[in-house]
């Protein structure tokens, strides 16, 4: 009886004691919202169509909108503005006017025009989503057509089609992505994870730009450069991460030093004073995905 209990037991031991923590990094450039339009259920389908200057949080979109019940697609083009979505459809002169609203947004003052240019083109209808609260689980809006206005709803506490993914996916079948918690821009590479008294851990190493607006401040550095520890539960609840920098054009983190163990699974870096942070040391422990931080 004891040699069947083991038998039969044993290769569930194994699947839980051998799963893995693994990052794959997945790069969005659509999306589908569910949402209604004046209590009718919709659903739109939106995607990247190029950026209006030079920020990745200002750019164009396409796509569509149907009602569920009727499920006939109606063509949509318009504008993403750091979270404000703004929607047109132009009935028979959809193809020609998404160009001409393209071609006539050419900077930012231009994407602050995006209503009154838009508008000039006579649209049949016109959808706005802006993200007042980015806590909250929807984003409200209004939709106007025949000089009528009604409330609009996406189901969804995000709305940025363009998305830098970084799926984690843990043991006990649970999935996390970094671009929910940590920031929007990705970069981050899986180094080790580790088990202790108080839960289980996740290091992270990164590297990713330092500005989505390429003309702004840093915008074009070689970015930000460093490691991340996720920190979980004994279950693989997730609770906090912490952040050290090794490289950074925002902090005037440069010219950084770094040593490595013989059997190169202990990382020492030597972070110089900039005009923003003190100097300090980083001792990175790859094995117990740990890392130490002095002066």
């Amino acid at each position: 009886m004891k040699k069947l209990f083991i038998t039969l037991f044993l290769p569930l031991f194994v699947l839980c004691f051998c799963q893995k923590v693994e990052l794959k990094a997945v790069t969005d450039s659509s999306q589908i919202f569910k949402g209604e339009i004046a209590g009718v259920p919709v659903t739109m389908q939106l995607h990247f169509a190029g950026i209006a200057d030079c920020s990745l949080y200002q750019y164009f979109v396409d796509g569509w909108y149907y009602y569920d019940k009727y499920q006939k697609k109606i063509p949509l083009t318009g504008i993403y503005d750091y979270g404000k979505l703004s929607l047109y459809h132009f009935g028979n002169k959809q193809k020609q006017n998404s160009k001409l609203l393209k071609d006539q947004i050419t900077s930012p003052q231009k994407v602050e025009k995006t209503a009154e240019i838009a508008e000039a083109m006579n649209p049949k209808e016109s959808i706005t989503f802006t993200t007042d609260n980015p806590k909250e689980n929807s984003i409200t809006g209004n939709f106007y057509m025949d000089k009528k206005t009604q409330p609009a709803k996406l189901f969804t506490g995000n709305d940025m089609i363009y998305r830098y993914n970084n799926y984690l996916t843990l043991p006990n079948n649970k999935k996390i992505n970094t671009f929910d918690f940590i920031n929007k821009h990705g970069g981050n590479q899986l180094i080790s994870y580790a088990s202790g008294d108080n839960g289980n851990r996740i290091l992270l190493y990164f590297e990713h730009s330092s500005n989505f607006n390429a003309c702004g401040k840093c915008g074009a550095s070689e970015g930000e450069k460093g490691y991340r520890i996720l920190y979980f539960t004994k279950d693989w609840n997730y609770k906090n991460y912490e952040e050290f920098l090794t490289e950074s054009c925002l902090e005037n983190i440069y010219d950084t030093t770094e040593t490595k163990s013989q059997d190169r699974k202990i990382l020492k870096y030597k972070i110089k004073k900039s005009s923003s942070t003190a100097a300090y040391s980083l001792m990175v422990d790859i094995k117990n995905a740990s890392i130490i931080k002095s002066k």
